[in-house]
């Protein structure tokens, strides 16, 4: 797998208009390059507490079961590429994009220290994931912040966007993906079928105190359901943390359990919170929950992930753009 670092866009030049430009910080969660790199992300997801031999052997496990490496730093270089080619198509000499990761390299801070030498004017920090929560964006927010304060221009102005998750080109493209798994499934399952939306768990204290999370999860599900015209869907969560307390639920694997006993013979997977493939759809869906519906005689199909189709550059440059214009970088 090529290293994020090499396959990240470089920041663009400088030039006439340098002092005018906006930087465009590209946020993303990243993945260890190598299976030898696994225990150092492990304890970086955990904040600097190293994992258990246990917890380690399976998360390594997961891993080799989808191959020994996520494809998600390939996937995510690939759509910050097409992201800043989108940019240059629409708006020319205006943006310079720059990517970090909260967990690999490069890391957040590295991308900032680019973006400042570069000399842009005012900057705009998004994250490949649709929709806000304080154990997520939130946490990006405060390491682009953190990285800013440190560098060499703290008040350069940073507009952080917070949430796309109802952006109609992400919900177009979203709709389109259930169909495609729907038609994929033999005609005869269809007659009793629900499409699943699902996310990343969160622990359940966050949504008491407030966060958005969850409603902006069902929020996104019920646009795609309507513009899709699903009949039956419902909201579950996936591969949620095992660091105690409760956690949003259901799980994934329950409801394919529940729906199988009350009748139902397929259901759709759209992993509505992920814009890529990687260890929580090809492990977690694709061998977890696929395998819960094969033994419970549900047929099984899962929306295939956003990636680098093109239309999700365009969907990303309308939010950096409006984003930038929020901060007067309009030219």
């Amino acid at each position: 797998m090529s290293d994020p670092r090499q396959d990240a866009p470089s920041v663009a030049r400088t030039g006439p208009c340098a002092t005018e430009r906006t930087g465009v910080l590209v946020m993303a969660h990243g993945t260890p390059g190598s299976p030898e790199e696994i225990p150092a992300f492990f304890t970086s997801i955990r904040r600097g507490r190293s994992p258990q031999p246990a917890e380690l052997a399976d998360l390594e496990r997961r891993y080799n079961a989808i191959g020994g490496t996520s494809p998600l730093a390939d996937r995510t270089a690939a759509q910050v590429s097409m992201l800043e080619g989108e940019l240059e198509k629409q708006f020319p000499g205006r943006f310079v994009v720059a990517y970090g990761a909260k967990h690999a390299h490069p890391p957040i801070a590295e991308a900032v220290s680019m973006l400042v030498g570069s000399g842009v004017a005012q900057a705009v920090g998004i994250v490949l994931a649709p929709h806000y929560s304080s154990m997520s964006i939130g946490q990006y927010a405060d390491q682009a912040r953190n990285a800013l304060a440190n560098s060499g221009m703290p008040s350069l102005p940073l507009e952080l966007v917070e949430s796309w998750h109802l952006e109609p080109g992400l919900l177009s493209l979203l709709s389109d993906r259930v169909a495609e798994a729907t038609a994929s499934l033999p005609v005869a399952t269809r007659r009793a079928l629900v499409v699943i939306f699902t996310a990343h768990s969160l622990p359940a204290r966050l949504v008491d105190e407030g966060d958005p999370y969850a409603i902006q999860v069902e929020q996104s599900a019920r646009a795609v359901a309507e513009q899709a015209g699903v009949a039956h869907w419902q909201l579950a969560w996936q591969s949620a943390g095992k660091t105690g307390g409760e956690w949003l639920g259901p799980d994934v694997r329950d409801v394919i359990t529940g729906l199988a006993g009350n009748g139902t013979t397929a259901v759709v997977v759209c992993p509505i919170g992920f814009v890529s493939d990687h260890l929580e759809t090809l492990y977690d869906l694709d061998i977890d929950a696929a395998g819960v519906a094969r033994r419970s005689g549900v047929a099984f199909a899962r929306t295939r992930a956003l990636d680098n189709d093109p239309r999700l550059g365009s969907v990303l440059a309308q939010v950096v753009a409006a984003a930038a214009d929020r901060i007067g970088g309009s030219w």
